[in-house]
């Protein structure tokens, strides 16, 4: 009873989180749900799922754009051109990408969901997700892309057509996909704070947890914690009570105190 008063007194005292913070946390662990649900059924109705909500998401994104843009004055593309081929396949890519709202919901539905049923296919063929997969499915939707919005629909053959328009996404999206992965690389420190994080935020003092990492309290040390440690790293009295009784209840951690001494 003292102990969840101790934890109430805590928390007030504690400044609040972000409410945009809870509502990350809370869509995150959702998704994470969501995808392991997904693991568990078959290919097809994995990848139904996955290319169903993409495109509808793609859908309300292209939808708002098409929102956006649609002042552009249609007198720019209401008359043709005259002259080379070449102007008239440009013509119409700006068609087709100059849409008003519907137009721009189709366009987005089918590069995201082409995209995202692709990759779903190759992360369970290959078991793994990487550039080769990503670049993949970039082809498959640049390609879909061009033949569902008519862009280069003149041109002697569309196929072809097709085929460098995906060729053009697999490259882009493979250039981003290494770009991605090396700057959203997690610090290799936080795999060393697994079991603090977790005590943390059991505790409703994930606020802490710079402190730890500021004072390399690892995850090796939790059972060696004194009230000295915990005050060097600047945390305050409560909060240092609320964790050296988690610790001293724990019983692996009583365990490996026992043990070390």
């Amino acid at each position: 009873m003292e102990q969840g008063k101790e934890g109430v007194m805590v928390a007030k005292m504690m400044p609040q989180q972000n409410p945009i913070e809870q509502l990350q946390a809370r869509f995150k662990e959702l998704e994470t749900q969501f995808k392991g649900w997904l693991a568990k059924q078959s290919l097809p109705v994995e990848v139904a799922l996955v290319t169903a909500t993409s495109a509808a998401q793609g859908a309300a994104i292209g939808a708002l754009m098409g929102t956006l843009t649609n002042d552009m004055p249609s007198s720019l593309l209401a008359t043709p051109p005259q002259g080379s081929p070449q102007a008239m396949a440009s013509f119409q890519q700006a068609q087709s990408l100059a849409g008003g709202p519907l137009v721009q919901a189709r366009n987005f539905a089918v590069i995201t969901g082409v995209n995202a049923g692709i990759t779903s296919v190759m992360r369970r063929l290959r078991g793994k997700e990487d550039v080769q997969s990503s670049m993949v499915a970039a082809f498959g939707s640049g390609a879909m892309f061009t033949l569902v919005s008519g862009m280069g629909a003149g041109a002697p053959n569309q196929a072809a057509n097709a085929i460098t328009s995906g060729l053009f996404f697999a490259l882009v999206q493979g250039g981003l996909f290494k770009l991605g992965e090396k700057f959203s690389k997690p610090p290799v420190e936080d795999v060393f704070y697994i079991k603090t994080r977790s005590m943390l935020y059991n505790l409703g003092l994930q606020n802490f947890e710079k402190n730890f990492k500021k004072g390399l309290l690892t995850d090796s040390t939790l059972p060696l914690l004194t009230d000295s440690a915990l005050r060097d790293a600047k945390i305050p009295p409560g909060p240092r009570l609320l964790i050296l009784d988690h610790i001293q209840r724990d019983p692996e951690m009583r365990s490996r105190q026992g043990s070390g001494r």
